[in-house]
């Protein structure tokens, strides 16, 4: 080999080796020395790097072991970090590494409680002298192939919350290719981070730099809320007791003109979530809420949500004693941040200086929810203002929404159907618009308790909400709410209305069902009804002993408002009066009980099978409605009511007939036996009255024909006259046994001394006086037609008022006897004998009594009863507790105190011999079964034997002697006219 070639090879040789030698060994060395140097010159902690390796071949950089912090405790580090850097850097002037590789790295990202980060902490760097940015400067070139991060671990811990937040991400993958500084150039990226106590993120796209640039899809799988929700808790006083986060999307992010973020194929799922408040009262839980096919365009700043199905929320709330809903106060209770000081003025600000122009309104985001379906949600509703606190169920509640949008574009459609209460279903579906606000709503509700009113009634009226079922088909359609105006169609009913006055613990009004039919509610403007259908209607009213009557008795008194507030109240309201307009009143089979306790003794009577109409009633329409009505007075007597009125304007337009036909006197003993000293033995009353009222002015004509009028027992009174009553009467009485008496009224009912009742009662009085002057003498004969058998007596049972198979007999020949001879007239004489009569009737009362309290019971409880509390049957066990309700109730007294040392069945027992010892006494409870007895016999003349009732009367019932077997004897006596 040449010598010139030999020197070359060895200098090629020692270069090489020398090369070698640089760059295996001493290279790594000088710049690990350096690296550590500096490390330790601007680390404020322990920090080292173990060792560097390079290939100087293969241009291969390898750095072990990054440790900064502690020993032991380290902040930042990594295990290995590897890069290959590529020869063509050299001549493409753009720094070309093929492979970045990160080997278990390690990041503690620590918060204090001041909000310093650890890591800012690290190294006191020197500050750099500011350099003016170049507008034409471009990045640095540089283009990865592959950068892979494995095995990280990310420790983060933050004070500042009141709850210190911590979680750990101990693996960390994460893998980018193709990473550049080149425009346009594109990096593929993968990051798969998932912690030890469950949530992973996977993160897959693509990544530029220049212009800043990413597209990919990101998905979090069981993201625990729990980790961040301190930051949620010292914003709102919401405690978590479960919630697991899911998440996925697509997204597009783009920086280089503006922010433009696009996320699509977004979905977001919660399941389960719960919170509660502070003090441990729970406030939300959810089973399930799912978002998804959404998509959200920053640019556009526009949410359009496709599908969100949730199920299984439920809720508390309450309107607290003092007004504030539970959820108010609750956020209210936070504490408020301090505000911000104002800075300081500059020194060259003057009074002068131009005031910066206002900021132009943000543009608003769009949301848009295109199917929305809520199900089997559960509302809990207190209201704990009113007494006692009102609780109301809600659910499951399913809602369904469709097309909503937030800026209004276009309306929305609603679908809401729910349970209310026990048996309560409220429908509601229709479309909704929200600027300016509108709804266009059809609204069905079913078997609404009506019961949960009670708290609100009670303090106006004492009175009882047994029952009452609302139903409706409404049509409801909201047109603004600035002002509000909206309008109600439809119908609407109430069903099984029971109230019950407190005092007395009797019915006050009910009925079977009331119906609204054509309902039109125009809000502050009109209400139209076309026809009002009542069924089965009852109504109480009594007069007091005192002359008040029991409505007054209900009303509580209210206070009067203050002078304050009445100054303040202006004279006259311009307001219009709200228009009313009623089509129709229909009166199905409709009731009612009339009682005066003023009177000695006292007077009630009923009033049954009322049915009729009433007319158009228009509260802007000078034009009466008509009257038309019939009923009857206990079963046999008609009453009628005809004309026309107009109940807004009475004094304006007034035209009423009424008409009683055949009304038993007997009822109104108390009367007779108030003014005229005597009960009355039998007679009917006939009672015209025709009341005429025109522009104030009265004009009456009263028609009263009494029918064979006989008077019986003298009574004691004061305000009875001093005259020979019987031979009043009988004076008055024309040949067929008559008395009729007409009297006209007129008056001014402007002038307030004017009163027609007075007069009325001095009519009544008068007549009373008139027929005591009458002396008393029969027209007829007796006759009896019935051989030897003794047809004027009908023998009951004791305690019973039907009639045994003999009776029946009996009766059959009389009525056969009667209709030959039909000048007759039948007087049935009830009787009721205490000795025998007395311990069964108490026995039925208290029967009927265990049913009339354990109905009650069932209905506070708000089970389902049947119409009437003599259908149900009182268990036994039911019966003793009742019973100790009973004694006190009816016996006005407690039991005495020796009792409390007797067992349980001796004390029911001597309880119960209480009661019925008392009841055993009671009159009101004979003289019932002495009149039943009466009605028993003459119902089986009229039913069974087709005797007219106009030829059967009754005498006052009386209280008799029992036979020697207990059974009693009520007598029957035979005139004519």
């Amino acid at each position: 080999m040449p010598k010139g070639l030999t020197r070359a090879a060895g200098a090629l040789l020692t270069a090489l080796a020398l090369y070698s030698l640089l760059g295996f060994l001493i290279l790594p060395g000088i710049a690990l020395r350096v690296a550590n140097q500096q490390l330790a010159n601007y680390a404020t902690v322990p920090s080292r790097i173990e060792r560097i390796e390079l290939n100087p071949f293969s241009l291969e950089l390898t750095l072990w072991g990054l440790k900064i912090g502690e020993p032991g405790k380290e902040q930042v580090g990594f295990e290995r970090l590897y890069a290959n850097l590529q020869v063509d850097s050299l001549w493409t002037r753009v720094l070309h590494l093929a492979d970045v590789q990160l080997d278990k790295p390690r990041t503690e990202l620590l918060f204090d409680k001041s909000g310093t980060l650890n890591l800012a902490q690290l190294f006191k760097l020197p500050p750099s002298e500011p350099t003016p940015t170049d507008p034409d400067a471009k990045p640095f070139p540089l283009r990865i192939e592959r950068i892979k991060l494995a095995g990280g671990y990310v420790h983060f811990q933050d004070l500042r919350p009141s709850e210190p937040i911590e979680f750990l991400y101990d693996k960390l993958d994460f893998e980018l290719k193709n990473l550049s500084t080149l425009p346009e150039d594109n990096a593929d990226m993968t990051l798969v981070a998932a912690g030890p106590e469950g949530g992973q993120i996977d993160w897959t796209g693509n990544f530029s730099l220049v212009p800043i640039a990413s597209e990919g899809k990101l998905k979090v799988t069981d993201g625990q809320m729990k980790v961040w929700w301190p930051y949620v808790r010292d914003a709102l006083p919401l405690v978590l007791e479960d919630g697991i986060l899911n998440l996925s999307t697509d997204y597009k992010l783009n920086l280089a003109k503006e922010t433009e973020l696009n996320l699509t194929n977004a979905s977001v799922s919660i399941s389960p979530f719960a919170i509660k408040a502070p003090d441990g009262r729970p406030l939300a839980r959810l089973e399930r809420l799912d978002v998804s096919e959404t998509t959200v365009d920053l640019a556009k700043q526009q949410v359009i949500v496709g599908k969100i199905r949730s199920n299984k929320l439920e809720t508390w709330a309450a309107l607290e004693a003092d007004g504030q809903l539970d959820w108010q106060k609750l956020f209210a209770s936070q504490p408020s941040k301090p505000a911000t000081p104002p800075e300081p003025a500059s020194a060259a600000a003057t009074a002068d200086s131009p005031k910066p122009a206002p900021a132009a309104p943000s543009k608003p985001w769009q949301v848009l929810l295109k199917d929305v379906q809520l199900r089997n949600y559960q509302v809990h509703l207190a209201d704990r203002q009113a007494k006692p606190a009102v609780a109301l169920e809600l659910g499951p509640l399913n809602v369904d929404l469709q097309n909503f949008d937030s800026l209004n574009q276009s309306p929305f459609t609603l679908k809401l159907d729910t349970g209310l209460g026990k048996q309560g279903k409220i429908q509601a579906a229709g479309e909704v618009n929200l600027n300016p606000v509108s709804a266009k709503l059809k609204v069905d509700t079913k078997d609404i308790d009506l019961r949960v009113a009670q708290s609100y009634i009670s303090p106006f009226i004492r009175l009882e909400l047994r029952s009452g079922m609302l139903g409706s088909n409404l049509d409801v359609n909201l047109k603004s709410t600035e002002p509000l105006a909206f309008q109600v169609t439809g119908r609407a009913q109430v069903d099984q209305l029971h109230t019950l006055d407190t005092l007395k613990t009797r019915d006050f009004l009910k009925w079977q069902r009331l119906v609204l039919e054509g309902v039109n509610y125009q809000h502050g403007n009109s209400l139209s009804i076309d026809k009002v259908n009542l069924l089965q209607p009852y109504a109480r009213f009594m007069i007091n002993d005192d002359r008040t009557t029991n409505i007054d008795d209900l009303l509580i008194p209210q206070p009067a408002n203050s002078g304050a507030k009445t100054a303040a109240k202006p004279a006259t309201s311009k307001e219009k009066p709200l228009g009313i307009h009623i089509g129709q009143i229909a009166i199905n089979d409709g009731s009612a009980n009339f009682a005066d306790f003023s009177l000695t003794p006292n007077f009630a009577t009923a009033i049954q099978q009322l049915n009729g109409q009433i007319g158009t009633i228009d509260s802007r329409a000078a034009k009466p409605a008509s009257v038309d009505i019939k009923g009857k007075v206990d079963r046999y007597a008609p009453v009628t009511i005809k004309g026309s009125v107009n109940p807004f304007d009475p004094m304006a337009a007034l035209d009423i007939a009424t008409s009683f036909k055949r009304v038993e006197l007997t009822a109104l003993t108390p009367y007779s036996g108030k003014f005229a000293g005597f009960r009355i033995r039998k007679g009917r009353l006939n009672l015209d009255l025709h009341y005429v009222i025109t522009k104030g002015q009265l004009k009456a004509e009263n028609k009263v024909v009494v029918e064979q009028l006989q008077l019986g027992e003298k009574v004691d009174s004061s305000d009875a006259v001093d005259l020979p009553i019987r031979l009043a009467i009988a004076l008055l009485k024309d040949t067929d046994g008559k008395i009729s008496i007409e009297l006209p009224v007129t008056g001014d009912l402007n002038n307030p001394q004017f009163s027609v009742m007075p007069i009325v009662w001095q009519t009544l009085r008068n007549l009373v006086v008139r027929a005591a002057t009458a002396p008393f003498k029969f027209i007829g004969g007796l006759v009896t037609g019935a051989g030897s058998e003794d047809l004027g007596n009908v023998s009951f049972a004791a305690g019973s008022s039907e009639l045994g198979k003999d009776s029946e007999s009996a009766l059959n020949t009389l009525a056969k006897a009667l209709k030959e001879r039909p000048t007759l007239r039948l007087e049935i004489e009830g009787t009721a004998a205490a000795s025998s009569d007395g311990p069964l009737l108490a026995e039925q009362r208290l029967e009927r009594e265990y049913q009339y309290n354990y109905y009650k019971m069932l209905q506070r409880r708000g089970d389902k009863v049947p119409a009437q509390a003599s259908l149900l049957e009182v268990p036994e066990s039911t019966k003793a507790p009742l019973l100790e309700g009973i004694y006190r109730t009816r016996l006005k007294q407690q039991p005495p105190a020796e009792w409390k040392d007797l067992s349980r069945d001796d004390r029911t027992a001597k309880l119960r011999d209480g009661v019925i010892k008392f009841w055993s006494a009671s009159e009101v409870l004979l003289r019932q079964l002495g009149q039943d007895r009466a009605s028993a016999i003459k119902d089986y003349l009229v039913d069974k034997t087709q005797l007219e009732d106009d030829r059967v009367y009754f005498i006052d019932a009386n209280l008799g002697e029992a036979q020697k077997d207990g059974r009693v004897i009520t007598p029957m006596h035979l005139d004519s006219e």
